[in-house]
């Protein structure tokens, strides 16, 4: 994904808690510019007064939607129709969609299908249908999570995180992992590494190495222990790629 693409920014704050509002930005930088933030609520509510400063201090922009009707959500109409509005403006090449509704599900879909690209963040009881609908989903409960902690082995996580803080490696991940590389592999197994976790984005668009308590995919893989990694010099040797492949009798 390139980092220097256009996004639009657009927070459900009905629904995303403001204390990841720091972490979610500095995320959502990697990906690419957010040259539109928007935040959508009834700013009249006082739940939503703790907002304010993070407003200010990350320059996002509030809309104020007052509820019309109890029990109709306004701010997701409000925020359905200013992303539509920003896709015909051609302002942004894609799309961060911060909320956990399903709602913005079919929202996800249109935006794809104008060939945007969609970014997701929300909590881990976001539904599955919103999350697939995007091009990666993340899940603002491992934006907490510091480098050390999450760079800790398998075993080490398994003696001191005994708490649901990290999912579990289950054997469907697993085949997950190894049918992706089969799908990459060449005559003798070998898969890039890059690749690999490219296409388990669009297998998986929660897919995460974070998910599990690790920073990056190669810790995790390693820590499986059903699959060999090799470093290979890339040309000129200025830096190291890495290759993977399934242990024979191992899947």
């Amino acid at each position: 994904m390139e980092t220097d693409i256009k996004l639009a920014v657009l927070i459900d704050g009905d629904n995303i808690p403001s204390a990841y509002v720091k972490e979610m930005m500095e995320e959502i930088a990697k990906y690419g510019n957010p040259t539109i933030k928007r935040i959508y609520g009834d700013w009249t509510k006082p739940f939503l007064a703790k907002w304010k400063n993070l407003l200010l201090e990350n320059a996002i922009t509030p809309i104020q939607q007052y509820g019309y009707t109890a029990g109709k959500n306004a701010t997701d109409s409000a925020m359905i129709i200013d992303a539509m509005d920003i896709l015909y403006s051609g302002q942004v090449n894609g799309f961060c969609l911060v909320s956990s509704d399903s709602d913005f599900t079919r929202l996800a879909t249109r935006l794809r299908e104008a060939g945007m690209t969609v970014i997701g963040l929300g909590e881990k009881k976001t539904p599955d249908p919103f999350i697939v609908a995007c091009d990666k989903f993340i899940y603002i409960e491992i934006l907490k999570k510091n480098d050390k902690e999450a760079e800790e082995s398998s075993v080490t996580r398994a003696k001191t995180t005994p708490k649901n803080d990290y999912d579990k490696i289950t054997p469907k991940v697993i085949r997950l992992i190894s049918s992706t590389i089969d799908d990459l592999a060449d005559d003798d197994g070998w898969a890039f590494l890059g690749d690999v976790g490219s296409l388990l984005q669009k297998k998986q668009p929660n897919f995460d190495s974070r998910n599990y308590g690790f920073g990056k995919l190669t810790p995790l893989i390693n820590s499986i222990g059903k699959f060999e990694i090799d470093q290979r010099d890339s040309y000129k040797g200025k830096f190291k790629l890495i290759y993977v492949r399934n242990k024979k009798g191992k899947n």
